[in-house]
């Protein structure tokens, strides 16, 4: 029996689906009628991977459908998929021609499973990337009222930045509301808040963001925040192994961390000046800090156990 992959692209109108490796191909509106129709399709074809590229946030009803079903969904970073298409010199880009693309890629990659966050987890995320979103637009308002000269548009900037931090304080207030409402979430967050160097704002972003922790090894939790290092080596030359890739937000905030937490955190700080002392740079002895940090924080929810400076 054939192994079957199927890629989707999302468009905000209609999903175009391609089926490997029987070049098979159709579409369907992105709707409730659509995602009825696409969920009675794939069941049939029994696929091994169901790959959707992330889309700036298209793509997640289509995900909560199919995986609701009990399909095998997974979704892909399109990054990886443009990669990916510049390896196999695809250059045309049509809705088709990208589906088969995210078809193709899924085969050749396989992509681990995941289970998707829960809606309330999914809401939390939504909530804290808005308020990033929002504390963004005050700092480039706050530039703008540096620069603007005197009068009408220093006043237009100021009014804007105070309702932008009106809306701050009603998002920390949702957040809030939801993180303490919550006494599974009120349990995570007092054991990420128990190391020092982790508040509030740093653990709601990480449960949101990386819900994964908790669950995974430590190699691979590093690997999802953007944090495991990667080899540059070519026969006898050998680079300096850099980090990328992951979870963009999880990682700025876990660096923001290692930032507090290499001066107030008593084990982190002795990590640190280590580092230091033996001759490696500030910025790499503050990403060894922003890993290790992870380390301690997935081994803290994998075994429920509050931080100890022992």
């Amino acid at each position: 029996m054939e192994t079957v992959f199927v890629g989707i692209d999302v468009s905000k109108d209609r999903l175009d689906v391609h089926v490997r490796p029987r070049a098979e191909t159709f579409a369907v509106p992105r709707d409730g009628a659509g995602l009825s129709a696409l969920v009675e399709r794939l069941r049939g074809l029994e696929p091994a991977r169901i790959a959707v590229e992330a889309t700036g946030g298209f793509e997640t009803v289509v995900t909560a459908a199919l995986a609701a079903a009990g399909l095998p969904v997974v979704v892909v970073n399109p990054a990886q998929v443009r990669h990916f298409a510049q390896a196999v010199g695809q250059r045309a880009k049509t809705d088709p021609i990208d589906a088969a693309l995210i078809a193709r890629f899924v085969e050749a990659t396989r992509p681990e499973l995941r289970p998707l966050a829960d809606e309330a987890t999914r809401l939390l995320a939504d909530l804290v990337a808005r308020r990033r979103q929002i504390i963004e637009m005050i700092v480039a308002e706050k530039n703008r009222e540096r620069r603007a000269p005197p009068g009408r548009i220093q006043r237009s900037i100021a009014r804007l930045i105070a309702a932008l931090e009106k809306e701050l304080a009603s998002l920390d207030g949702d957040i809030d509301a939801g993180v303490r409402g919550s006494p599974l979430w009120r349990a995570k967050e007092d054991l990420l808040a128990s190391v020092p160097g982790i508040g509030p704002i740093i653990a709601r972003t990480l449960m949101a963001e990386l819900p994964e922790l908790g669950t995974l090894s430590h190699k691979r939790i590093a690997s999802l925040a953007g944090l495991a290092p990667y080899t540059r080596q070519s026969g006898h030359w050998k680079g300096q192994s850099r980090i990328g890739g992951g979870r963009k937000s999880v990682r700025s905030a876990l660096f923001l961390a290692a930032l507090v937490a290499g001066r107030h955190n008593p084990v982190l700080k002795a990590f640190r000046d280590r580092l230091v002392a033996a001759g490696k740079p500030k910025m790499v002895a503050v990403i060894a800090v922003a890993r290790k940090l992870l380390t301690i924080l997935n081994a803290i929810l994998r075994d429920q156990t509050p931080w100890q400076n022992a």
